[in-house]
């Protein structure tokens, strides 16, 4: 597999598993689990306005600001084509907004002042709202999608179709987070036994290896640590590492489904242990990079989708995609559609998505990889935009039969 000099105009407007469509076509490669949406260009402009329409309605029945439809719905750009955010572009305007303004895109106005008036009493992070409990889904379809707009209608029907497999949602805190968030949360909820590679000898030395390699590493922006020297990052990054490991470890040796519940609620409870895991799965993330990279670079076959990461001008490399995009998940941007490819790498796990604005064509449900190791075991999340991503809960009873 060579390297490509970059996408052309045309493939820059198709979604990421459309460009995965037609490379694995040219390579000679089966594709059955993601298709594309066929829909018309003047379709996807309606449903856009559809959108923006049905949102500013959205949970309080009434007209809200212009600058909190802007903040709930994507640029149609980055809403169809998937082609998220490059750092300096415009789209960070909207991502760079305060805490508050982050908050403010999933939940109503009561909830955000009960939150705040519960975290001013506490006084400790350890009460942070990130995974909220469990509510009916259709209850919250309904509550969320109250419209009679195409847009409002598509989303109910798709909600619909996730109540066929799954009775509840939780939603996820919004801070940019929220993929890692949500992918983490059912990855330990239902986690049974350590994984291979978290079982490693060299695991937690991966830090000082990669640093040995790559002086570049030291760029490493930590969560509202910038500026750290090699060896403090080198420390640092272990600590996360070694903290994923044991709260892995920990929850899955738990043998009830309550505990294990608890378990997780009180992890996701502490903001400081929380964004620490984030911190390691980023790293994991790299590495995964630096692997995939330096094995096409050799010669080896690598998945489709690392073909599509290094295609993009600004992550044609390793370094690049540290300095241009991983840098800033959580701090100005969330993950792109390409990198939940690498997520799930990363973790050996089989991301399944449900893409509510793309029901009813082959992409409403969507794998992350589309061609994962039989042994990987699946996590479930919900998206309505590709961006933010909410959690099903409660598998129902026929469909665990």
């Amino acid at each position: 597999m060579t390297e490509p000099t970059g996408l052309s105009a045309e493939e820059k407007i198709e979604s990421v598993p459309t460009q995965l469509m037609k490379h694995r076509s040219e390579v000679g490669v089966a594709s059955e689990e993601l298709g594309s949406a066929n829909a018309p260009a003047d379709q996807t402009e309606q449903t856009v306005s559809e959108i923006r329409q049905d949102c500013v309605y959205r949970s309080s029945g009434r007209l809200e600001k212009t600058d909190m439809i802007k903040s709930l719905v994507m640029d149609k750009d980055d809403s169809r084509n998937c082609e998220l955010y490059l750092p300096g572009s415009g789209n960070h305007s909207a991502v760079e907004s305060s805490e508050e303004s982050e908050e403010d895109m999933y939940r109503d106005e009561e909830e955000i002042e009960r939150e705040k008036i519960l975290l001013s009493e506490t006084n400790s992070s350890e009460y942070k709202l990130s995974v909220s409990p469990e509510m009916d889904i259709m209850e919250y379809c309904r509550k969320e999608w109250r419209g009679n707009t195409p847009a409002a209608k598509r989303m109910r029907k798709g909600y619909e179709a996730v109540a066929q497999k799954f009775a509840s949602i939780r939603r996820i805190r919004g801070d940019n987070y929220c993929a890692f968030r949500a992918t983490l949360f059912q990855a330990l909820s239902q986690a049974t036994q350590l994984p291979r590679w978290l079982q490693s000898e060299d695991f937690t030395m991966l830090p000082e290896n990669l640093l040995s390699k790559y002086d570049w590493i030291k760029q490493w922006q930590l969560r509202q640590k910038p500026g750290k020297r090699m060896g403090e990052i080198r420390d640092e990054i272990k600590e996360y590492l070694i903290l994923l490991r044991q709260k892995w470890k920990n929850i899955s040796e738990i043998k009830g489904p309550l505990e294990k519940q608890e378990a997780c609620d009180k992890l996701f409870k502490n903001e400081e242990e929380e964004y620490s895991l984030y911190e390691a799965l980023k790293f994991l993330m790299l590495n995964t990079a630096i692997e995939l990279y330096n094995a096409d670079k050799s010669g080896k076959r690598v998945p489709v989708f690392s073909w599509l990461l290094f295609a993009r001008d600004t992550s044609s490399n390793p370094c690049q995609l540290m300095q241009n995009h991983l840098n800033h998940i959580g701090h100005s941007g969330g993950l792109e559609q390409v990198e939940m490819f690498l997520l799930a790498y990363a973790l050996q796990y089989t991301i399944q998505v449900y893409r509510l604005y793309k029901h009813s064509t082959d992409e409403f449900i969507t794998l992350y990889p589309n061609d994962p190791e039989e042994d990987w075991p699946v996590v479930t999340l919900i998206t309505e935009d590709d961006r933010h991503y909410n959690i099903p809960v409660r598998m129902c009873q026929e469909t665990m039969l």
